[in-house]
């Protein structure tokens, strides 16, 4: 009886050495897949960065074609001079052409001073003109020479287009100051006053149109008065 047991005991070994080995290549195999899987899904070796890395980014400029600009050159001075020449009414002496200097120094955008000097001639008063041969004057007493220092003040500064195309600087003014007329044998004490336009077309040269009223106090026909000479002229100046 122990000899069947023995050989049944032999028997159930034999067929439990197959199954083992075959567990055995099952899980061989599910551990090669399994380090299979891990190997393609984990992350590339990180290298070490290059020199090339390590520089600084390379600046991409545009290609854009570039315009021309011609940048204006405006000129630092603030002194201006010029000639300017317009009509002078002589109160009881008649209207007759008057010209004259102009020199200006800008102290700042919107005061000047202004200095002038100019000529005319008077006519014949309405007196002489009714008593035939009478002269109130001679010929060199009928000489007007003004000569002023004035102060300017700019006002409504802007623009003035010509078309679509062109710009000028423009800017209107007040003025006045005081000065001395010679006329008729004698030197006066004068106040003048007025207003101007002044167009700017280059930045050395200006235009001028000015009115002003040169008043001083006269005695030459009896009566003491104050006598008012208004001027209107046009000029034009030079920035230096």
């Amino acid at each position: 009886m122990e000899t069947g047991i023995r050989i049944l005991l032999l028997t159930a070994l034999l067929a439990a050495l197959p199954g083992c080995a075959s567990v055995r290549d099952w899980y061989q195999q599910r551990a090669e897949r399994r380090a299979a899987a891990q190997a393609q899904s984990a992350p590339p070796p990180v290298s070490e960065p290059s020199q090339d890395e390590n520089a600084p980014p390379r600046v991409i400029e545009p290609e854009v074609a570039r315009r021309k600009i011609k940048v204006p050159r405006i000129r630092s001075s603030n002194v201006e001079m010029g000639l300017d020449y317009g009509v002078l009414s002589i109160e009881d002496f008649g209207t007759h052409p008057v010209y004259g200097l102009t020199a200006a120094y800008h102290i700042t955008e919107d005061f000047f001073f202004q200095a002038e000097a100019g000529r005319s001639r008077g006519g014949r008063t309405s007196f002489e003109t009714l008593s035939g041969n009478i002269q109130l004057l001679t010929e060199s007493e009928r000489r007007f020479t003004y000569y002023d220092l004035s102060l300017g003040y700019n006002f409504l500064p802007g623009e003035a287009f010509l078309g679509r195309g062109i710009a000028m600087t423009n800017a209107f003014y007040l003025i006045g100051g005081i000065g001395g007329t010679d006329f008729a044998g004698d030197t006066k004490f004068t106040v003048n006053f007025g207003a101007g336009y002044r167009l700017v077309p280059a930045d050395w040269l200006a235009l001028h149109v000015t009115v002003q009223d040169r008043v001083f106090q006269s005695s030459l026909l009896g009566a003491t008065k104050l006598t008012n000479n208004l001027e209107a002229r046009i000029g034009t100046t030079v920035f230096f």
